[in-house]
């Protein structure tokens, strides 16, 4: 009986399906791998935007996360909204005994604009978080949330990919999907010395909802079905694109990404 590589994310819900944890959950069994979950919030959230959120304790997270590495195992981790510097610390230290890749996703606002972490958890982001990263998968915006460093163009990715890696993660994933000036998603995955510039279509589809949490659990995946990180986040582009191309109307706002693009 063949038992599919498993995967966990540490993130927050989001009730209309279309990012956090459920967004994750589908892009790992997209992906071919047994997705698992640690809660860290509950939110009131629909296409329009979010309309409540509401953090779970420390000690659930904890009881969470240790129900299920001790008994079924990980061969990936990835992270998402930890809104308090509490949880980011807990997760941070939970993370520091688990032998698997881990992708951090170091969300800071939702894509309506909403903000998911707290201006005080920062720091321990920075000093905590990230360093357990393998890959930390950051937008312009968070960039310039955790380093100060503003991306404006093309040019200006590398100064951020050093100003990530400067804070512990073996490599940074600088996501420059919102450069107004590309005519393409252009993304820079570095550890400092190997450079990947990776390149797509932009295309034009407002609904984009759960675009960076489906990326980071995609790469993910990818790792723990055993690929490099340049493999990994290549294969994780590559379906994130097309889940974009493919991303749909929902409600009276910004629709998701289609995480089944590849079942239709």
């Amino acid at each position: 009986m063949h038992t599919p590589p498993r995967v966990l994310t540490v993130a927050g819900s989001d009730s209309g399906g279309g990012a956090g944890i459920q967004a994750d959950l589908k892009t790992m069994l997209a992906l071919g791998t047994h997705g698992m979950s640690v809660l860290t919030a509950v939110t009131a959230q629909n296409s329009l935007g979010v309309q409540g959120a509401w953090e779970l304790p420390a000690e659930a997270v904890t009881a969470q996360f240790r129900s299920v590495v001790d008994d079924i195992g990980v061969q990936a981790v990835k992270t998402g909204m930890l809104s308090s510097p509490e949880l980011v610390e807990t997760v941070a230290g939970l993370l520091a005994d688990v032998d698997a890749p881990v992708v951090v996703d170091p969300v800071g606002v939702s894509k309506h604009g909403d903000s998911l972490l707290a201006a005080t958890a920062l720091d321990a982001v920075r000093t905590k978080l990230l360093p357990t990263a393998t890959v930390a998968t950051p937008n312009l915006d968070e960039v310039a949330q955790l380093t100060g460093v503003q991306v404006r163009e093309e040019a200006d990715m590398r100064r951020a990919a050093a100003a990530v890696l400067a804070h512990g993660p073996r490599w940074a994933l600088i996501k420059g999907g919102h450069l107004a000036s590309s005519d393409e998603a252009v993304d820079l995955l570095t550890d400092g010395d190997q450079e990947h510039w990776l390149r797509a279509p932009r295309h034009d589809n407002r609904h984009t909802h759960g675009t960076g949490c489906t990326l980071a659990s995609a790469i993910a995946a990818r790792l723990a079905h055993g690929d490099t990180v340049p493999e990994a986040v290549t294969a994780a582009k590559e379906y994130v694109t097309g889940a974009i191309a493919a991303g749909f109307r929902l409600g009276g706002g910004i629709g998701p990404v289609d995480h089944g693009w590849r079942l239709r």
